[in-house]
């Protein structure tokens, strides 16, 4: 990969942040894939967020290099992708970079066994208790841990132990119903 140059003096945050917002969008271009190309801008703001925060941390220390703005661009798409994939999102136009495969005829067979797999789900989430039942439902529509931790008004601790024992509680109760996840 060709970096285009960037200055290797430390930035100042809170003097460069429009020439550091510059940099940013360069390096997010560059790697940025395809696929999400049409938010760079999105992720360049958050990018910035993340460089707001961590100014805050290191205060009193040289500002950030050239080098940390290609990392945060890079984490930033890298966050993205993972974001997407955990939320399992399909973009609404078809982009000539990415298929999507088209639906094939259902197989009546396969609905069976979802629709089999489906209840025995809900059987086991109704056998467990309610708070763990709460939680592990929110984890299982796609919802993080701080989420959940906000949803239910819970610590983030606790909120992790009621997700964490109660998917653990989900397996155990699977496997004795001959379900293999």
């Amino acid at each position: 990969m060709v970096r285009s140059p960037l200055p290797e003096r430390p930035f100042q945050f809170s003097a460069d942040a429009e020439e550091i917002r510059g940099h940013l969008i360069t390096a997010m271009r560059r790697v940025c894939p395809p696929s999400i190309a049409d938010e760079a801008e999105d992720l360049v703001q958050r990018a910035m967020i993340k460089l707001m925060k961590s100014q805050r941390q290191i205060e009193g220390k040289p500002g950030v290099g050239a080098s940390y703005l290609w990392r945060v661009a890079y984490t930033a798409v890298i966050d993205e992708i993972r974001r997407r994939d955990r939320r399992r999102e399909v973009p609404l136009i078809e982009n000539s970079a990415v298929a999507i495969p088209a639906a094939s005829e259902p197989d009546p067979e396969h609905e069976a066994a979802s629709r089999g797999i489906g209840d025995a789900i809900r059987d086991c989430l109704l056998q467990m208790a309610a708070s763990r039942r709460r939680a592990v439902t929110l984890h299982l529509v796609g919802h993080t841990v701080p989420e959940i931790s906000r949803l239910l008004d819970l610590g983030s601790k606790q909120a992790d132990n009621l997700v964490y024992r109660g998917m653990a509680d989900l397996r155990h109760c699977l496997s004795g119903k001959g379900v293999t996840p």
